[in-house]
């Protein structure tokens, strides 16, 4: 396998794609899955798994899942303020930094749960939003544009299957 092959083991997310209720109601069951997916994995990893990476120079799973945590409470927390503000500013942030900090080398159970707990939230969420909530947005100045939520919530489910497939990579059992 080559690097990028390594990096996007399930092809990168393609922006600007147009979704029907029907794909969004289909991103939403993915959400609505991944937690209790994403536990059985990790659920009996030793600490030498837990410390391997998924690509040379890559994340751990440790970090991995840590990184899952703190990227879908962003996330969640961008929807909300789009459905409460017109098209609000939100900060982006460094994540490979983040991967770094010292809670990163906790145990998974943390992130698990704030994973469990923040995709419950979500899917509730989600589920409740009609056509018009689908189309609010909020603007990136990382990315220099507007996303609306029903992009970010196909690209969360991307983001879920994709980091799915980098621990599955770094088990060897993919």
């Amino acid at each position: 396998m080559n690097l990028e092959q390594l990096k996007y083991p399930i092809g990168d997310f393609v922006y600007g794609k147009q979704y029907t209720l029907g794909d969004t109601k289909a991103h939403i069951q993915v959400l609505d899955k991944f937690p209790a997916r994403l536990k059985a994995l990790t659920a009996k990893l030793n600490e030498a798994e837990l410390a391997t990476p998924y690509r040379p120079g890559g994340w751990t799973v440790r970090q991995v899942v840590h990184h899952l945590a703190d990227s879908h409470i962003n996330m969640f927390t961008r929807i909300r303020f789009a459905l409460t503000e017109q098209n609000p500013p939100i900060k982006g942030y460094d994540e490979a930094a983040w991967a770094e900090l010292p809670d990163h080398s906790l145990p998974i159970k943390p992130s698990l749960q704030i994973v469990e707990g923040v995709h419950k939230r979500m899917v509730y969420l989600f589920k409740s939003l009609d056509k018009e909530g689908l189309k609010k947005t909020y603007y990136h100045g990382g990315y220099q544009k507007s996303f609306e939520i029903q992009e970010v919530i196909a690209l969360y489910a991307w983001h879920s299957e994709h980091h799915y497939q980098h621990i599955l990579q770094a088990l060897g059992r993919r």
